[in-house]
């Protein structure tokens, strides 16, 4: 029996039994690689076959791949390199094209094509290049082409890099407003210990509160084969899980684990999605640029903004810190400096130093112009809960 034929009579007894869906499915390096210096192309047909199983029910799949600087690597006969960006780009700018091609190879074994995206921080931060990708990213799904999404690291430096794929693979599934997001990686998923060190650790199976004590449990856990460890795992959950999106950790190497995670099989550690998704430009806003400074706010001003949602107030405003223009995003924090929302400003870092703790009705006076009463309006903010 072909590849095809099995994926159809699989197809035909599972049936249309779930709603359709869209899956970011995240593929670490250690899961590329099944723990070798190359990839394992056989573990890579696997996932191919699972991927296009979903297809075939109606699903549509996003791939973020690791594994270009790993491809570099074998393609050069490992060569002796000094660790450095210049080479670390080089490895990832030889391996890209391997990797690519061995993606694209295997999905064509079903008649399924696919789609390269090369993204960086830049094309995230701005507005503008933010629609864009979501457009392009779109266009790809409603033509029935797999996206198949790397971080540029042949171009990327520390200014411009998302950092990881763990967390572009959460800014992804905000981008293509997934449904759920799978990250899979070496381990069964999050543990009350490190297993490797630990035989009493438990497996975490469903996450309801990302706070500290779970930070603390993910520190530590770090792969040697990939630049991300649970740490980043749990950052990109954190992101996700406030746009609605479902996320899970997962291993790997578990057969039909895609397939049992879309149909809802209790697989690894869960996270669960907050209840209202955040509207789309909130979701900007959280996943988009890094905040470019901090507000400090008052106690009438932290009232207004965690209990009422309403507008940051120049009135509020107690000190700014850090250099922006307008329409940058910022931490709003209380006086202590915690994290309270994150905010499009209307104004300038030096605008809001001047009106800092001044009535809305002064701005023109104080400035000689203004941009309306609000430093940040109630559509620009997101609370941090």
């Amino acid at each position: 029996m072909s590849d095809q034929e099995n994926v159809s009579s699989v197809i035909l007894d599972v049936g249309d039994k779930q709603a359709q869906q869209l899956i970011v499915i995240k593929l670490g390096t250690s899961v590329l690689t099944g723990g070798l210096k190359k990839i394992d192309r056989a573990h890579l047909v696997e996932l191919v076959r699972e991927c296009v199983m979903l297809i075939r029910l109606g699903h549509k799949v996003i791939i973020v791949t690791s594994g270009a600087i790993a491809a570099g690597r074998d393609h050069l006969n490992y060569p002796r390199l000094a660790n450095t960006i210049a080479n670390m780009q080089m490895l990832a700018a030889v391996g890209q094209s391997r990797l690519i091609q061995e993606w694209e190879n295997l999905f064509a074994i079903y008649g399924i094509h696919i789609g390269q995206m090369l993204l960086t921080r830049a094309d995230l931060d701005d507005r503008e290049r933010y629609l864009n990708a979501r457009d392009m990213l779109q266009a790809l799904l409603d033509n029935n082409i797999v996206p198949v999404i790397n971080e540029n690291d042949a171009v990327a430096t520390a200014e411009i890099k998302v950092g990881d794929n763990d967390n572009l693979s959460a800014l992804v599934a905000i981008l293509a407003n997934a449904n759920k997001l799978l990250l899979l990686t070496d381990q069964l998923g999050l543990f009350t210990a490190d297993p490797r060190s630990n035989p009493d650790a438990k497996l975490i199976r469903e996450v309801h509160k990302i706070d500290e004590m779970l930070h603390k449990l993910a520190s530590g856990s770090v792969s040697g084969l990939g630049t991300g460890g649970m740490v980043t795992k749990l950052q990109a959950a954190d992101v996700a899980r406030r746009a609605g999106i479902e996320v899970i950790i997962a291993a790997g190497n578990r057969p039909e684990v895609i397939q049992e995670v879309v149909e809802g099989k209790p697989v690894g550690t869960r996270f669960l999605p907050l209840e209202s998704p955040i509207e789309n430009r909130k979701r900007w806003i959280l996943a988009g640029p890094p905040p470019a400074g901090d507000i400090m706010i008052d106690v009438g001003a932290m009232r207004a903004v965690m209990e009422r949602h309403s507008s940051l107030l120049s009135k509020g405003i107690m000190s700014v810190r850090g250099t922006f223009d307008r329409g940058a995003v910022a931490r709003i924090c209380d006086q202590n400096g915690k994290l309270l929302a994150r905010g499009i400003c209307r104004y300038s870092s030096k605008d809001l130093s001047a009106i800092a703790g001044r009535h809305s009705k002064c701005i023109q006076d104080i400035l000689g112009y203004a941009y309306g009463p609000v430093a940040i309006h109630c559509d620009d903010l997101v609370v941090i809960d």
